[in-house]
């Protein structure tokens, strides 16, 4: 059940709102003046205001930025017998849900009351899953390397520079990302992100530009590509790398011009996007073999930032473990702790996947531990054979461009057995992205056994 605060220096008003409301199973507290109102508020309880507008000592207004200074946000709609359009105007500048002309139509006025509870709930339920997404991709981390990335986020998140994150596949580069868009002046805007290897080629211009209806065939309806969607926020261009060489004169164009054209529109859209990307690759090798342009390279490189791997960062395991094995206890509806040794020995791996291994791996043992507490031997269990290295022999005939990757081949070809053909944690233990892992399958004509 609502309470709502009605503020009114007329008692018969008063009454005959709160008549109103208790009709309508409403709690209802009563003010006749702003004080008596911000005392209310303070006790706490008022989940909605119906104040006046005109009144002896603090007015509407008044009360209205007193309650925000202190931070308390329930929706506030005025009455007033002597509502302008400017006061109107005013109100709702200063975070007013809503203006009505004294004497209100109980329906209008329940309706109102209603509407503005509602928008409540939804700004508190949006605030929540923002708070929770924030923590989600909240870095963790005190190594010297991790210190030195902050102060290089700090100084470059406030800007309007691009930044190129650099790193290991599940080093944590999109973490980077979001922490840069966090801090900066966007950070009430979008994030969007694009996995550059997992859109297929002929879809390309599509995903990053967007495309009008009937442009191709299978366009059936109007499409914003993420450009547009990210308008005054930012664009994460992952593994920036799998653009195709064609298209990365397009996105050159729209970095230098920010203006978008869909595909079969003969208009550009201007768009307002920082641009941030990521590659596990060495682009100025890519350049000098062709596979990337040089001036895309340098647009994209203003900032450099490097994502340590977990094998220079050791000294964070413990944290991160503490926080990927509470994560995993909530999304699973588990309850489980971990022992000293065990920390200890899960520091002791050089998970070459890093910091994804590690997550996947804590994980698994969650799931898989059929105990309450994680123990040594556990962890012993779940970490890959130290000798799976070794099982490779090299003993083949033939060029050594066929030798490499019949190795890569029985490489590939084991750690699938081991984990059971799951793609997504044999892309981890190889320290592949997913879409990677299927690349290299159908490159070396590997397919799951029946």
């Amino acid at each position: 059940m609502n309470t709502v605060l009605i503020v009114d220096d007329s008692k018969n008003i008063r009454s005959t709102l709160a008549t109103t409301f208790r009709l309508e199973n409403f709690r209802v507290e009563q003010a006749e003046d702003g004080e008596q109102a911000l005392a209310a508020v303070e006790r706490g309880g008022v989940d909605l205001l119906l104040m006046d507008l005109q009144m002896p000592g603090l007015d509407g207004m008044d009360v209205l930025r007193e309650l925000r200074s202190r931070g308390h946000a329930q929706p506030v709609i005025f009455l007033s017998a002597h509502g302008t359009i400017d006061r109107a105007v005013e109100a709702v500048r200063l975070g007013a849900f809503d203006f009505l002309e004294k004497p209100p139509h109980a329906e209008r006025i329940l309706l109102t009351a209603r509407n503005a509870l509602r928008q409540a709930e939804l700004e508190e339920e949006n605030s929540e899953l923002r708070d929770a997404d924030e923590a989600r991709f909240e870095m963790v981390g005190s190594a010297p390397r991790m210190q030195e990335l902050y102060e290089q986020i700090k100084l470059s998140a406030p800007t309007e520079a691009r930044v190129l994150i650099l790193g290991e596949n599940g080093s944590g580069k999109e973490l980077i990302a979001r922490e840069i868009h966090r801090r900066s002046r966007r950070a009430e805007g979008p994030f969007v992100c694009l996995n550059c290897a997992a859109i297929p080629g002929d879809l390309f211009e599509s995903e990053l530009f967007g495309h009008e209806k009937g442009s191709f065939t299978g366009s059936t309806a109007r499409r914003k590509g993420k450009f547009i969607r990210a308008h005054k926020g930012t664009l994460f261009l992952d593994e920036v790398a799998e653009i195709p060489l064609g298209l990365q004169s397009k996105l050159l164009r729209v970095l230098e011009t920010g203006e978008v054209e869909p595909l079969g529109s003969d208009r550009e859209t201007v768009v307002d996007v920082r641009v941030l990307a990521a590659t596990n690759r060495d682009l100025e090798q890519a350049v000098a073999q062709g596979e990337f342009r040089q001036d895309l390279f340098y647009r994209l490189q203003v900032v450099s930032l490097m994502a340590p791997p977990l094998r220079d960062r050791k000294s964070d395991i413990p944290a991160l473990v503490a926080r990927f094995l509470g994560r995993a206890c909530e999304e699973n509806h588990l309850s489980k702790s971990i022992d000293e040794e065990a920390i200890q020995r899960l520091g002791r791996f050089d998970y070459p996947g890093n910091v994804r291994e590690l997550r996947n791996l804590v994980e698994r043992l969650v799931i898989l531990t059929p105990g309450p507490c994680i123990d040594v031997a556990a962890v012993e269990r779940a970490l890959p054979s130290p000798s799976s290295a070794t099982q490779v022999t090299p003993d083949f005939q033939g060029s050594l461009k066929e030798t490499m990757a019949e190795m890569e081949r029985q490489v590939l070809l084991q750690v699938l057995e081991r984990q059971r053909w799951r793609m997504t944690a044999a892309a981890a233990e190889l320290g592949l992205e997913r879409s990677h892992l299927y690349k290299k399958l159908k490159a070396l004509g590997i397919d799951r056994p029946d």
